[in-house]
């Protein structure tokens, strides 16, 4: 079985942001750049499926202007095969995303592409179904569970008040939620291992971009908090402050 798994190199969460000088982008000094923690989801899910069917390869793809290969040789040291690299800068653009990535694809032999259900850093959402459309090829978004027996594949996801079970044949993409499985971390020999694995290099053709950031902000400060008294005897002032000044009672 060939699995495919795109993953994206993103900033930490817990890391600090600021905004470069020019307000377009943010300031990548002392901030540690990770694999997308739903695309690190995706990555367990083809080495269980590798795995459980004895057979195949997993390969992981990556788009990063700067040819930054921190994150597939994690994805290497994990268990996966060999990465490949795509040098090109699609700033944010879904669907420039999506058309670097298929271009890359379809001439690559797969039964299954997993995503993380999206990005961290932009929360769009948008690539795994962008990249369904332009290969013509099924997918189901936000997975938690899944059944594959041969071709077939059953795609569970919750819902609110329910879950949706789909069912369809490979080839297909599946975008992984957590709750699928417990990503695993490398070992040492992983590491190891991972030093020798080939990482392929390849230039994207030029992809015209449809979405520009224009300028980046920070949120508005939270005004300071303020005790309006204590205990019961607080509560008709508290109440007078929610009506009057923030007027949501």
């Amino acid at each position: 079985m060939n699995i495919l798994v795109c993953i994206k190199r993103v900033p930490d969460t817990t890391a600090k942001i600021k905004i470069a000088s020019n307000n377009k982008f943010i300031d990548p000094q002392g901030v540690e750049f990770v694999i997308n923690p739903y695309d690190e989801i995706a990555i367990e899910e083809a080495l269980k499926l590798k795995e459980k069917t004895g057979q195949g390869e997993v390969v992981v793809i990556s788009i990063d202007a700067d040819g930054n290969e921190t994150i597939l040789r994690k994805a290497l040291a994990m268990g996966a095969d060999k990465g490949i690299l795509i040098k090109t800068d699609v700033n944010f653009d879904g669907h420039a995303t999506a058309d670097v990535l298929a271009n890359a694809i379809k001439d690559i032999k797969f039964d299954i592409i997993f995503f993380g259900k999206q990005a961290v850093d932009d929360d769009s959402s948008q690539v795994p179904s962008i990249v369904a459309s332009l290969l013509n090829i099924p997918r189901v978004n936000v997975v938690n569970k899944l059944e594959i027996n041969g071709t077939k594949i059953k795609a569970h996801r919750q819902i609110e008040g329910g879950e949706e079970v789909y069912e369809l044949e490979m080839p297909a993409i599946i975008s992984a939620q957590k709750g699928l499985n417990e990503p695993r971390y490398p070992s040492l020999k992983g590491i190891m291992a991972a030093k020798k694995k080939p990482i392929d290099t390849k230039e994207a053709q030029t992809i015209k971009q449809t979405i520009e950031i224009i300028k980046m902000d920070y949120p508005p400060q939270r005004p300071a908090g303020r005790i309006v008294g204590k205990g019961v005897e607080a509560v008709p002032e508290l109440i007078k402050l929610l009506k009057e000044e923030a007027k949501i009672l």
